[in-house]
Parts: C-alpha cells; structure tokens; sequence
C-alpha cells in the first residue's frame, strides 16, 4: 500500500495532500535500500564477528589440533634427545675408555647454525616460536644420530683391531729388567747431571753396561734410527694407535727407519752418545703427540708389587743420566 504524505497549510488550517515527483520517490525507494543493505551488512558482521564463519570455526579447530600435534612432537623429541645423551655417555665412557679411544669432540655432535638463516622462513608463520624450536630439535637429533653411527662403527674397527691393538701398545720395559735394579731415573722434574739446573725428564733412564741389548716394548714400524743431537743414537718406533716409544744414547742400531719390528725385538744397544754423562738408556712413551709418564706401559712385565717398587726406585732424583 503506497503511503500518502500530507503537508499543514498554516492559512487554512487544513492538511493538503502532497504529490511527490517521480525524483523524489527514486530517492526515497534508493535511500531504503540503502538503508536495509546497511542494516544487514552490519548484522551479519556481527554474527560473523561473534561467531565466526563455519570455515574459521573448522580452521581454528585444524590449528589447535596441530598445535597439539607440535607440543607433543616437541615432548618426544625431548625424550628421544636424553636418550641419546645416555647413548653418548655411554660411548664415551665406557666402550671408547675399553678401546683407549678419546671421546667425540663435543662441537662434532651439535649442528652449528650461526649467522644462518636456516630458520627464516618459519618466522612468519603462526606460533613460531614453537615450530622454530621443534625444527632444531629435529636438527640437532639428525646430527647427534649421524655422528653417533660414526662413533659406533669406529668402536666396531676398534674392536676387530683389538687383538692387533695390544700387540702394539707398549708393555714391556725396554732392558732385561726384571730385580729392578736397572732403573735409575724416572718421569718429571729433575736436576740436570750437567748444568745443575731444574728441568722436565721427560722419560725414564735405564742403567746398564755399554752393549747391553734394548728391545722394543711393542709391535710397530721403525720411523727413525739415526743421531739425534743430545739424544744421540736414538731409535723412534711409530706402533700404531697413537702410541709412539723413543729409545735414546744406544751405542748401537740395529735397525733402519721403515722396517717392521714386534715386541721383545732387540733394536739396539745400551751406549752413552750425545749428552750422557754414563752409559744408561732413555726410554719415552709418547700417546697421541703427548709425552707420558713411561711406567704405567710396563703391564706385561710387572705385578702389583714391582710396580709400587719401581714407582718408589724412578722417584730417586739422584741417578739422571741425561
């Protein structure tokens, strides 16, 4: 029903009624639907906004259920991390020691990653934070299982080389030895025989007559036989896994640099060239590049109480040859 607008005549006093223009009643029809398509939008954009449409509602559910997914993905890496911390203490302290291998360098088991941008591109997204960490924890367990492979198959060599291992660690004393009266000074600081001063010893001597045979203490090849300044006629013999033995003042070689030697061999003889002040060997163990204390490498030769006893006799500061 069309409506009808009806305008007060103030001279007559009565209401006449008013004809609008075809204009007018476009503009009228126009500002209506204006009006209701306002009303409407801003309601729906109040629903929408309380209660979310139904692909934000579904997507908001795929989202915390992801969420949860990362946190418990986050919470076995955790576990998986400590067991392999378990795994690397276990490697480093039991099966390498029993193989007399050093333990894994610390930075070799963790990925390095700084002044990356490995991880840029997980910044944007939601919850960074959390899928970031969890990207490096899966890093960090891909690296720490590589090198742990690593490790158990060098202890698998190790472990097929064993019997080839003690053939060549040094285990004898490198003179007919056996009352201990031969040994004369041992590893450490000691009053030079010469100059009367404080110096580092850094093997042990062994007194014996000119020509008395020296053997080698283990398995190995021959690296040097040759004058060595105030070492003078001294033997150096490479056996292998880190362990390198030098025999030192011999009056005599009796082998040549590269030949093959096993131990007990006779190498040389006890002499007093270069700087000696009385015919005795000099014997040194060296591990991996560092000078040892030669008396823990005497195990196939002593017992318990010859080896207190010869620790007590190489503490005697008052028979350095050298």
């Amino acid at each position: 029903m069309r409506k009808v607008y009806y305008l007060y005549n103030p001279k007559t006093r009565t209401y006449d009624r008013i004809y609008p223009t075809i204009r007018q009643r476009v503009l009228s029809y126009l500002r209506r639907l204006f009006v209701g398509m306002g009303l409407g939008a801003g309601c729906f954009l109040l629903l929408l906004f309380v209660f979310g449409s139904p692909s934000e509602k579904d997507l908001r559910m795929e989202n915390s259920r992801l969420l949860a997914q990362y946190h418990i993905l986050s919470s076995r890496l955790d576990e998986a991390l400590a067991v392999m911390q378990q795994l690397q203490q276990r490697d480093d302290n039991l099966y390498r020691v029993i193989m007399q291998a050093d333990p894994v360098a610390e930075g070799l088991r963790k990925p390095s990653y700084v002044k990356t941008n490995r991880y840029e591109e997980l910044m944007d997204m939601a919850n960074a934070k959390l899928v970031v960490n969890t990207t490096q924890q899966l890093d960090l367990l891909e690296r720490q299982l590589y090198m742990q492979s690593k490790s158990f198959d060098d202890v698998v060599d190790l472990c097929k080389r064993h019997d080839e291992m003690l053939g060549c660690i040094p285990a004898i004393q490198p003179v007919a030895n056996k009352n201990l009266r031969q040994t004369a000074s041992g590893y450490g600081t000691r009053i030079d025989p010469i100059y009367k001063t404080v110096k580092f010893h850094s093997g042990m001597d062994f007194s014996a007559f000119t020509g008395t045979p020296v053997y080698a203490t283990g398995n190995g090849v021959v690296r040097k036989a040759a004058w060595e300044g105030l070492y003078g006629n001294c033997i150096i013999i490479d056996h292998g896994f880190g362990y390198v033995t030098k025999y030192a003042h011999l009056s005599k070689m009796e082998v040549r640099a590269g030949q093959k030697v096993v131990r007990g061999q006779t190498i040389g003889r006890v002499g007093s060239t270069g700087k000696s002040t009385g015919p005795h060997l000099h014997y040194e163990v060296h591990v991996k590049g560092k000078v040892v204390n030669p008396i823990n490498y005497y195990f196939m030769d002593l017992n318990a109480e010859d080896y207190d006893k010869m620790i007590q006799l190489a503490a005697n500061h008052g028979k350095v040859y050298d």
